[in-house]
């Protein structure tokens, strides 16, 4: 079973976000047994809190199902075992260079969406939706490995 952690600042938006969505693409593949997956974040200061409310509606227009969520920290452990490591901005690239380093389990999520160069927070644009969209927009190419 491979191992995927997805990463933003606080674990209530864009990694959780992703960890649905990459639960849902999976699921409907019939390929979710083939994966451990988990969002994590790179600071403390959401720790404990469920997905943020705009981040739930969002997922909830675009049909992905999710269920309760407590914000977690990634630990060293999480970090040594992970198969793949999903990031969202050069932020986060930072932070985690400075905590565990990069290596070449890390990606950028962005890498895989023409044009764009980072998936921005939507905690600060409120482009919920968008961040939804490009975050479906990466499965295939994650998971086409």
């Amino acid at each position: 079973m491979k191992r995927i952690i997805f990463l933003c600042h606080g674990n209530i938006c864009r990694s959780v976000a992703a960890e649905y969505i990459a639960k849902d693409y999976l699921s409907r593949l019939g390929r979710s047994e083939e994966y451990h997956i988990v969002s994590r974040a790179l600071s403390h200061e959401e720790i404990g809190n469920d997905i943020y409310p705009p981040m739930k509606q969002a997922l909830h227009r675009a049909g992905i199902p999710f269920g309760p969520h407590h914000a977690q920290f990634m630990g060293n452990e999480e970090y040594r075992l992970a198969d793949a490591i999903y990031y969202m901005d050069q932020s986060n690239a930072i932070r985690l260079n400075r905590m565990f380093g990069l290596d070449s389990r890390c990606h950028q999520l962005s890498d895989y969406l023409p044009g764009v160069s980072e998936i921005d927070d939507p905690w600060y644009t409120g482009r919920f939706d968008e961040v939804v969209a490009q975050l479906k927009e990466c499965m295939p190419h994650i998971f086409a490995k």
